[in-house]
């Protein structure tokens, strides 16, 4: 039975709808050991025929069967695993890739087998040896002469340990030295037991073989027998290794040794790529660095676990009545019974009243100073709050730094702790008359606030005791609630704001942490703004990766048409494309890391001397983000170029310029 049968095989191309036969009812048998030459003039439908055998045209008329079994041109898998494992190339214009080694050239073969890498390059290495192309293995393709191109092609045909080797005219463009060592070479493979088939116009070269079949117009005019098939030799063992898919691994390497060839213009590429990313991770770095420092900043200066309360107003007077705060009143003022109510709270752990007022003045001798909040020392305020001294106890005042303290002592504000001060404020009377309260009081420290106006702190007792005296009445205006836990807050804010008293709410509590949520919410809002515009560069890196894939495609449509010949499927194509572009995208993240790292260091050290705060704070979660962005843009970039590439006819892929 024969190793190779065809029967009746029909092809035609199609001018609009006029047809062009190309072959005409082909019939031919092959024998393994055979050295055959199919021979005919230009046109005559040689490379056709070759094509088909090869698993290279699937669109034709006929049958081929292999070993007795009838191959499905249909099955693109099928031809897939055909070519990867029974046919073996060698060009007339070799078909080299340009970027690899001649021994890399060699391996791309034995990629799709399942040899360790170690017996790949052996074996690759022990091909070239047989060729005699041992001192090339280092050298590219462009560093070679035509002849030892052509034997690389022959290595590389031979590489997967193929039965079948189609040679398109092997002979065609060398001269006739390499041509007798070329014939000699196919002529050994023959011998060894493969089946040759050889498609060459030149007769000289025909007579070389064991067998010539004449093409001409589409039709075997004549099929002769030169001498009778070779014996496989009976000590010859087949290689201990079987074909595989290409892995996933190996499209990786590939990409590595094109992107590495290609090194100056996908650098460009990179460097585009890494800029925009290193805007996006520099901004959200920031971004997260002030907002970590005004946590800091305010809530060293307040108590995160207090809520403040005071009354609620419900129309616009009585909410400028409260705005004002200047009296102890029944306006503004909380009574005893609803501070038992706001005792009822769970989650508390104590609860401090408070004055507030405004408007009042400090003297020290002569020098006169305003405040424009007086209030009293309570767990709102904590010890990081004063820049010097400590809290006030009876008959003590703490003062602000910038609208008191240094009036009175600019070139050392600190010199004024321990000095007597008088503090006045004048209070509303329940009669609607006004009366001043003025004491003398001790400076015990220095209050650092972000207030332009200043605030003073009194200590409780002592402005109860004031109050008292002054005829005033002594309700409290403010009161704060201390939280067990911070988680906590929220939950025991609302639960105060649902107080209710004749089904009318009566307190608003207000929480440090309510401000920070809208700080942060700005913050964050203009983060994001500044992101969004550095993202915009990922737009333009994105199309810069598109062009690239798009001209690399067009580069390497030959490299394209190779692989798919050597029986990468179309997966592997895409693979191979969007793999580069990965590597392109993981490239660029590292760089933007290293880049947002090292600049995010350099500006905090410079802004360190003003904040003292780390002010560029990139985490974990901002470099996942870079890199995720980064394999986003990138994979996307890569699938309508390598969907093109993939979809690209092997046959004319060969046949590119």
């Amino acid at each position: 039975m024969a190793f190779l049968k065809i029967q009746d095989i029909r092809k035609s191309y199609y001018l609009g709808d006029q047809e062009f036969p190309i072959l005409k009812g082909i019939n031919l048998d092959f024998e393994l050991g055979q050295f055959v030459s199919i021979l005919g003039e230009s046109g005559g439908g040689k490379s056709t025929l070759m094509n088909i055998i090869g698993g290279l045209d699937r669109q034709f008329e006929g049958k081929v069967t292999i070993n007795g079994k009838s191959l499905n041109h249909r099955d693109e898998r099928q031809m897939d695993d055909y070519r990867r494992a029974t046919v073996g190339y060698i060009y007339q214009s070799y078909n080299l890739i340009n970027h690899l080694t001649v021994l890399e050239n060699v391996l791309i073969s034995l990629e799709m087998t399942t040899l360790t890498h170690a017996k790949k390059i052996a074996r690759a290495k022990e091909l070239l040896e047989q060729v005699g192309l041992a001192d090339q293995m280092k050298k590219y393709p462009n560093q070679l002469s035509g002849g030892q191109k052509q034997r690389v092609a022959v290595a590389r045909a031979l590489a997967a340990d193929p039965e079948i080797i189609i040679a398109d005219e092997p002979t065609g463009a060398l001269d006739a030295q390499n041509t007798q060592e070329v014939l000699t070479l196919l002529n050994d493979i023959a011998k060894s037991g493969k089946l040759v088939i050889a498609v060459t116009h030149s007769q000289e070269v025909a007579n070389y073989g064991t067998r010539i079949v004449h093409l001409a117009e589409g039709q075997i005019d004549e099929d002769v027998l030169l001498k009778p098939a070779y014996v496989k030799p009976a000590n010859q063992s087949n290689p201990l290794f079987t074909d595989r898919p290409l892995s996933a691994l190996s499209s990786y390497q590939n990409a590595v040794k094109h992107l590495t060839h290609s090194f100056w213009r996908n650098s460009l590429i990179v460097l585009g790529t890494a800029i925009g990313l290193f805007a996006v991770l520099l901004f959200t770095g920031l971004g997260a660095g002030i907002k970590s420092y005004i946590n800091s900043e305010v809530t060293s200066l307040a108590n995160p676990n207090v809520v403040t309360v005071k009354t609620y107003y419900r129309n616009s007077q009585d909410s400028s009545q409260m705005s004002s705060s200047s009296s102890t009143t029944s306006s503004g003022t909380i009574t005893q019974t609803q501070v038992n109510a706001l005792k009822k709270t769970s989650k508390m752990s104590s609860i401090q009243p408070g004055y507030q007022f405004t408007n009042a003045t400090v003297q020290l001798n002569k020098q006169m100073a305003s405040a424009q909040s007086l209030t009293t020392w309570t767990a709102n305020y904590s010890k990081d709050s004063l820049t010097a001294g400590k809290a006030p106890k009876a008959n003590e005042v703490v003062i602000d730094k910038k609208s008191v303290a240094q009036k009175f002592a600019t070139k050392n504000y600190k010199s004024v702790i321990g000095k007597m001060v008088t503090v006045t404020w004048n209070v509303q009377k329940s009669d609607g008359t006004t009366a001043q309260i003025k004491q003398n009081l001790k400076v015990s420290g220095i209050l650092q606030t972000t207030s332009a106006a200043g605030i003073d702190v009194l200590n409780y007792r002592s402005t109860k005791s004031a109050l008292k005296s002054a005829g005033v009445a002594e309700d409290v205006n403010f009161i704060v609630v201390k939280v067990k836990e911070t988680n906590d807050v929220k939950a025991v804010t609302k639960q105060i704001n649902n107080i209710k008293q004749d089904n009318k709410r009566i307190f608003t509590a207000s929480t440090i942490g309510s401000m920070l949520d809208m700080i942060n919410t700005i913050i964050s809002l203009a983060t994001n703004v500044l992101t969004a515009i550095a993202a915009i560069s990922l737009i333009v890196s994105a199309l810069m990766i598109i062009v690239t894939m798009f001209m690399s495609v067009s580069e390497r449509t030959r490299e394209i048409g190779v692989l798919r010949a050597l029986g990468e499927s179309k997966k592997d194509i895409r693979r191979l494309f969007t793999s580069e572009s990965i590597l392109i995208g993981l490239t660029s993240a590292t760089l933007a890391t290293g880049l947002g790292l090292a600049f995010g260091a350099i500006l905090n050290k410079l802004l360190y001397s003003i904040a003292k705060f780390n002010l560029v704070q990139i985490s974990l979660k901002h470099v996942i983000l870079v890199f995720i962005l980064s394999l986003v843009i990138s994979y996307v970039a890569a699938l309508l170029p390598s969907r093109r590439a993939a979809r690209l006819n092997p046959i004319d892929a060969l046949s590119a310029d």
